[in-house]
């Protein structure tokens, strides 16, 4: 059977204890649950005793599947042991692990699950190991956030199919890897708006990033981030991209919270994407920014998520 391994970590600044205390505790997990972002609706059940060796979370949801997991092992302030078996959208049984170092005034927090998967989706391995990796990283940043602030900035609320589009922007283009997309991103937004208002054009387009092509697996993304163009005779300012995109459907995600959560949203919109199996169209994907940030608390930003569709 194909055998597979992923983990994530990060530092949190918080004791091993107060760490441990969170995370063997099945009752914090849909505070930071990666994958509830997408079903807040699904049915969670937690054993009254929460956080001891044989404590059991469970979950049943349409998007999400269903499954459980149990404290197998648990070594406070260093190791959380646990079985993970997944129920749908296929049977398979996992172990999962949390490994926890003081690293300075903090701990440094590993997240790893190892498993096999049955033969006949031999060829899953690689995009699953991708996959998990990338909720990993989006459940270790809440889980973070929360521990550290004590309030996790992120909302995802599905908007559904909707009409989008036509829409004509132009802005800078750019490849980067996803761990520097929020000042790659930053510093292109500044220099579409510097090269709009050295070329005379009006400012007043709604801030946008499309997405033109992701490696999942290298985690590289190439985008253009810029502003709607109103009037389709106005010309593109020199050194910038253009990008346009005639009325179509879309699925759409709105999500309210920082920029470095938006990741919930997009894996939102692509679970339910997937689940009810509609077609996306082979064109970019774009965010639109409801709000501006230089005015508005991070946890108020809002940011509607667009996935075209065939």
């Amino acid at each position: 059977m194909p055998k597979f391994e992923v983990h994530r970590s990060t530092v949190i600044k918080a004791s091993p204890e107060k760490v441990f205390e969170a995370v063997s505790d099945f009752g914090t997990w849909t505070t930071w649950s990666p994958w509830l972002c997408a079903e807040p609706t699904a049915e969670v059940t937690v054993t009254d005793d929460s956080s001891s060796v044989g404590s059991v979370y469970s979950w049943t949801g349409e998007v999400v599947g269903a499954g459980e997991i149990e404290h197998r092992t648990l070594k406070p302030g260093q190791l959380i042991l646990d079985e993970i078996r997944f129920q749908k959208p296929f049977k398979s049984v996992s172990d999962v692990s949390f490994e926890l170092e003081p690293s300075g005034e903090g701990t440094h927090l590993t997240w790893r699950m190892k498993g096999s998967l049955p033969f006949f989706l031999f060829w899953m391995r690689s995009m699953m190991e991708t996959f998990i990796g990338m909720d990993y990283v989006r459940g270790l940043r809440m889980l973070k956030e929360w521990l550290e602030t004590g309030q996790i900035r992120s909302q995802t609320h599905i908007t559904g199919i909707v009409d989008a589009g036509p829409l004509r922007m132009a802005g800078v283009r750019k490849t980067c890897s996803m761990k520097d997309i929020g000042p790659s991103m930053q510093q292109a937004c500044e220099e579409a708006s510097q090269k709009f208002q050295a070329a005379g054009l009006p400012t007043d387009g709604q801030r946008i990033s499309v997405y033109h092509s992701y490696d999942m697996k290298a985690q590289v993304v190439v985008y253009t981030t810029g502003l709607t163009i109103a009037d389709s005779q106005l010309p593109v300012p020199e050194g910038l991209s253009e990008w346009s995109l005639p009325a179509c459907r879309a699925f759409g995600v709105e999500h309210i919270g920082s920029y470095e959560h938006l990741g919930n949203g997009w894996s939102a919109a692509h679970q339910h994407v997937r689940y009810r199996k509609l077609k996306q169209k082979k064109i970019a994907t774009f965010e639109i920014y409801k709000s501006d940030p230089a005015t508005t608390p991070e946890e108020e930003l809002r940011t509607d998520i667009f996935l075209p569709l065939r």
